[in-house]
């Protein structure tokens, strides 16, 4: 594990025989997933990182929603640096001058980051169309193909195209324009289906159920929400149903330990709607706030993976009549318009309630949640641009269009 921190600290700093790789977004928080577990705390002896270095490694180490005990106990695997990097200088450098701490981006900032993607790559395409002073035919049908291609869904496509027809066609108009109708656009589909998920207290446990396919994201969001529920002065309980996969259970323990919530785990290959049943015995018990089930990702198109789920909320039932009081589903962004087919199976065969949307700064196909939203008008209750625990947050309508869109609006 120590060489593999190396080989993390190394591609985040340079040095060995191997040149740095040129800088690009979200190097350090993929390389930071690839190479250190979550439950992972780096152990070496103390050294003394450059201010500009250890920023940059506590930065990456938040965006990946980890914790170090100190700056110092790195292992460093960085050059050994100009004179101005040894710790006398350090001290001195900071005794004349305290260094400011970096400033914290509030969550529009953080969400026009993560859309950066797919809204440089729409822009660009709209700025290379409408060149012209005057509205045409062409710009028209330029403009619908570069929507589609963003995966914003034909019904999108013609719905902005139509309404710059009928306003604009044969007049002048610029790109900044046609950014500003697409964010209006984008905000008529969102608003309705941007809802919070409401915890009803009356509802003790209140039971939130996680389904979708490997990949999305499912526990990570779990932890995530239960650091939300947690900061609002609710119990939480966790419940590792996942039981396939013994990195998911370690890493929901790990989730747990770092928000305070209690996790009912068994160990992997355990059945996992008798570990679901036994959590909901335990929540109702202890009068628990928020039980937070996970389950293992499933592909929507295999049959009897689908029926162990149904299985799940059968027996949930069984202690809870109403529950799950909540399903949310967890979809990944850069799976563009398989994400439409996820929605449409889990919706039938699992009740999703509400729709939680990962990944969106890996992707420059963000157009797909509007796709979702316009087809089948599921609540949009979270959305998250990064791995860090304040990396998720309640979708807004018109912060999502105007990042999206590069608007100014």
């Amino acid at each position: 594990m120590v060489e593999k921190k190396k080989g993390f600290l190394q591609r985040l700093f340079g040095g060995g025989d191997t040149p740095p790789e040129p800088a690009r977004e979200h190097t350090v928080a993929e390389d930071l997933a690839a190479d250190i577990v979550l439950d992972d705390v780096v152990e070496a002896a103390p050294l003394v990182l450059p201010p500009d270095q250890e920023i940059a490694l506590e930065e990456a180490m938040h965006e990946a929603g980890l914790t170090i005990e100190s700056p110092e106990e790195i292992v460093s695997h960085a050059p050994p640096g100009p004179p101005e990097a040894t710790p006398t200088y350090i001290e001195k450098v900071e005794a004349a001058a305290p260094a400011e701490p970096p400033k914290k981006r509030n969550w529009f900032q953080r969400l026009a980051s993560g859309l950066k993607r797919t809204s440089d790559q729409l822009t660009g395409n709209i700025a290379a169309v409408f060149t012209k002073k005057k509205l045409d035919q062409q710009m028209l049908d330029e403009l619908e193909d570069i929507l589609i291609q963003a995966d914003f869904g034909i019904d999108m496509a013609t719905q902005v195209t139509e309404t710059l027809r009928r306003d604009r066609f044969d007049r002048d108009i610029s790109a900044e324009d046609v950014r500003e109708v697409l964010a209006d656009e984008i905000v008529k589909v969102l608003e309705p289906v941007a809802q919070p998920l409401v915890v009803d207290a009356a509802q003790k446990p209140f039971v939130i159920l996680m389904v979708g396919v490997n990949g999305t994201g499912k526990t990570t969001t779990i932890g995530k929400l239960a650091g939300l529920y947690r900061a609002q002065g609710k119990s939480v309980m966790l419940a590792a149903g996942d039981t396939f996969r013994a990195a998911a259970i370690e890493q929901l323990q790990v989730w747990g330990q770092r928000t305070g919530a209690e996790v009912i785990a068994k160990p992997a290959g355990s059945d996992a709607s008798g570990l679901a049943y036994e959590a909901v015995e335990r929540a109702r018990a202890e009068g628990v706030d928020v039980l937070m089930i996970d389950t293992a990702g499933r592909l929507h198109n295999r049959d009897e993976l689908m029926s162990e789920l149904e299985k799940i909320i059968r027996v949930i039932r069984k202690v809870e009549p109403s529950a799950p009081h909540a399903t949310l589903l967890t979809l990944d962004a850069t799976t563009g318009q398989n994400a439409l087919n996820q929605v449409e199976i889990f919706g039938k065969r699992a009740g999703v309630t509400g729709l939680v949307m990962t990944k969106l700064d890996g992707t420059a196909r963000g157009g797909i949640l509007v796709a979702i939203a316009q087809k089948f008008g599921l609540p949009v209750h979270f959305i998250g641009v990064g791995e860090g625990i304040d990396n998720l947050e309640a979708f807004a309508a018109r912060d999502f269009a105007t990042a999206v869109a590069g608007s100014a609006k």
